[in-house]
């Protein structure tokens, strides 16, 4: 099988792993993989997993490759809360939550780290649609919130909350705290609690 022929094929998927390609065609030339990625072709994003490379200039595709390289996972925490304009800054490394172990992956299309999770505690995200019909998925505000405050035990005092810096007007006026209050009650976790009422204090709620 020749590259072009490889990339009509496989390209509207953006990513593949290598399970998945000799799935199908069994007698596929491993050799073609260090070829390609050594022209240029396709990108390592981790072990047994590529994308074509002229992904790199498209919108969105490391949050899509977010969710593929680590399987099941949705974008959450310090990410999710940028790209909700909850905090000032802008978020190079791209964080998401997920019932697989705790790991990390750097790659050309970014860096990519993944907090466990457990699978009673992984929900509260919705699909984000890309322009070409793919999504991706990423937390509900207030679930980035929560799992912000659950994985992360150094946001307990109320200085630690405030440095977080998260939107006052956001929080005033965006901030479903039905929601929020929904989803501490189904987690059910005293300690969480705790520092809810702390964030709700910080921010004079």
């Amino acid at each position: 099988m020749t590259y072009t022929q490889f990339y009509n094929q496989w390209h509207a998927m953006g990513c593949f792993s290598v399970h998945q390609v000799h799935a199908i065609f069994p007698d596929f030339n491993r050799a073609n993989w260090h070829q390609w990625q050594k022209s240029g072709y396709i990108v390592m994003l981790r072990r047994g997993w590529y994308a074509f490379a002229d992904y790199l200039q498209q919108p969105d595709y490391a949050r899509y490759f977010a969710g593929k390289i680590c399987a099941p996972s949705y974008i959450s925490l310090h990410t999710a809360l940028s790209f909700y304009g909850i905090i000032p800054e802008a978020v190079v490394e791209i964080t998401s939550v997920t019932t697989q172990k705790t790991c990390r992956y750097e790659n050309a299309f970014g860096q990519f780290s993944y907090q466990t999770i457990r699978p009673h505690l992984f929900w509260g995200f919705e699909p984000k649609m890309m322009r070409d019909g793919k999504q991706y998925m990423m937390a509900t505000p207030e679930k980035a919130i929560i799992d912000l405050l659950y994985l992360y035990p150094q946001y307990s005092t109320l200085e630690e909350l405030r440095e977080l810096r998260f939107d006052e007007d956001w929080m005033r006026e965006e901030l479903n705290l039905t929601r929020l209050k929904d989803y501490a009650e189904r987690i059910n976790s005293p300690v969480l609690n705790k520092r809810i009422k702390l964030l709700l204090k910080a921010y004079e709620l």
